[in-house]
């Protein structure tokens, strides 16, 4: 098998990448021989495991790092110059993740790809965005994504919006009950949109709601109750009157998100793939789709996360995740259904099972 010999050759191609693309597996091998031979974190982990390289032909014989090494190590696969970092929220005392970025303008562009390919153009938006938890500390990934989404709208509507819940709603009303092309986009943390219904009025919404994007990003962060996503997705349904509530799904080691247009089953992205594990065995996959071993009369098992991310290129592309998951009936999406039993708790995506 032949190899692209750069990297800027494999960003270009990962770049290129779409929705069910076929070249999907044999670029991911590429990338997994790039990370080997510039990641010594990665190789250090592969080389432990005791794996022959030149007999992972296959996605699923790509080993996975546990995510935990983001806290652990500095897991890069460059040695240029580090242009941001990015890092997770975590309780008191505990250690956060760190990610770091090299390549700025590569996450900004695909991250405005995936988005637009779901949802359409950022300038038919305007963003509001409630995410205290994220706001309250520096290096957010998904404050830097929205920023990223607002500044390519080019709409001066769009905000962010700290505890001042109030002037949301104000800013809300005022937007949609003025007539317009554009549509608006709200998303929010799980339990500030809870917070939201809970504190306000916001029934003079659902006359206008045809133009309203409701769009959680998971977590809830210690301050409400843990609550499974139907019943989270059925309150904000009832309060602003959309028929469907979104989901983000991403995470500080990742560059790459999926969405969720209805019911929380996630669409990854062009560039990302998920596997999942069996909870017993981290080595050994559940069936999917991409591994041709379906049963489709049987019930679809829950399983360990384990993600592919090609945008990772200057990092690591192949993640085990500490999130339990389980395929849609067609296998062409995913759900979340909560973490692994003491696991650190997650700002985004923390839901009960």
């Amino acid at each position: 098998m032949s190899f692209i010999s750069t990297k800027n050759d494999l960003k270009s191609a990962v770049l290129s990448l779409k929705p069910t693309d076929s070249s999907f597996e044999s670029l991911a091998i590429e990338v997994f021989q790039y990370q080997y031979q510039n990641n010594a974190v990665y190789k250090s982990y592969v080389n432990h495991l005791g794996i022959d390289v030149s007999n992972v032909t296959h996605l699923e014989k790509i080993p996975c790092l546990p995510i935990s090494f983001f806290k652990t190590h500095r897991v890069i696969a460059d040695d240029g110059q580090v242009q941001h970092v990015f890092e997770s929220s975590g309780t008191t005392g505990s250690v956060n993740s760190k990610h770091y970025i090299f390549d700025l303008p590569f996450y900004e562009f695909l991250s405005i790809k995936t988005f637009e390919e779901t949802y359409g153009a950022l300038t038919d938006y305007h963003i509001l965005a409630l995410l205290p938890s994220y706001l309250e500390r520096d290096n957010s990934s998904l404050v830097y994504m929205i920023k990223n989404f607002m500044f390519n709208g080019f709409s001066k509507q769009s905000g962010f919006y700290l505890k001042n819940k109030k002037a949301l709603i104000k800013q809300l009303k005022s937007i949609l009950s003025d007539p317009s092309e554009r549509k608006v986009l709200l998303i929010g943390v799980t339990f500030a949109l809870l917070d939201l219904i809970e504190d306000f009025d916001i029934s003079e919404l659902k006359a206008i709601s045809d133009r309203l994007v409701i769009m959680e990003t998971g977590g809830m962060k210690g301050r409400r109750e843990e609550l499974i996503r139907p019943e989270i997705h059925d309150r904000l349904k009832a309060a602003f009157g959309v028929p469907h509530i979104h989901s983000e799904y991403g995470m500080t080691e990742l560059l790459s998100q999926a969405y969720a247009p209805a019911d929380g089953f996630f669409k990854p992205a062009a560039t990302m793939r998920v596997l999942l594990r069996d909870v017993n065995d981290p080595f050994s996959y559940l069936p999917s789709f991409k591994l041709g071993n379906l049963n489709t009369t049987g019930p679809r098992k829950t399983g360990g996360v384990n993600v592919i991310d090609l945008a990772n290129i200057d990092t690591c592309s192949f993640i085990e995740t500490q999130d339990l998951g389980r395929f849609s009936k067609d296998y062409q999406s995913f759900e979340i259904l909560g973490r692994f039993d003491n696991s650190d708790v997650r700002g985004c995506n923390l839901l009960a099972l």
